[in-house]
């Protein structure tokens, strides 16, 4: 149910659906866009929000060990930058990103995500050559749809660079049914 109303909420938005084609298009590996690409969405649905909140950047994640270096990234920012210079490309294979994060190496993008800071930021969507919208969550979407921001457990220094990135981004001043789970794992 949750994975449907991710579809439905993509396919009712331009400026996703255009991020999303222009992804495909690259025909990366293992890649799809991630984060606040779709929990934002989500969190501004539950909200009643009309206007998107606008975002920062859009996260493109893929998996290449064949191109681990940054200045490949760079270089797909720029073909995206080309395409549609009026959305915010930020592109990371996350097979070079345990490197930055002090983890052991990663396996697949969805592996990498299950580092990430929180475990409602590890959500990504990406279509497949029908134009199937697919939902790929490292924890599951209950939290995501429940309004809660959860630590990830697994990540060295969660609570450190939770608290951090909870004041930075303003989550609970912009979506104020959040609540902050501090118990989960």
């Amino acid at each position: 149910m949750h994975e449907d109303l991710i579809r439905d909420w993509m396919a009712q938005d331009p400026m996703r659906m255009r991020a999303l084609h222009l992804a495909r298009e690259l025909d990366l590996p293992d890649w799809c866009l991630a984060a606040g690409f779709v929990r934002n969405l989500v969190w501004d649905k539950l909200h009643g929000f009309d206007i998107p909140t606008p975002l920062d950047d859009i996260d493109l994640v893929y998996f290449d060990p064949l191109h681990a270096h940054r200045e490949h990234d760079r270089r797909i920012e720029q073909k995206l930058a080309e395409a549609d210079p009026s959305l915010p490309w930020s592109v990371r294979n996350q097979a070079r990103m345990h490197e930055r994060n002090g983890d052991a190496p990663y396996q697949s993008t969805l592996d990498a995500m299950s580092y990430w800071v929180e475990q409602e930021t590890a959500v990504g969507v990406r279509l497949d050559d029908n134009g199937w919208i697919e939902v790929v969550s490292a924890f599951g979407l209950d939290g995501l749809f429940s309004r809660r921001i959860t630590p990830n457990r697994r990540k060295r220094n969660s609570a450190t660079e939770f608290s951090a990135r909870l004041a930075r981004k303003n989550w609970l001043w912009r979506w104020p049914d959040l609540s902050v789970d501090v118990q989960a794992s």
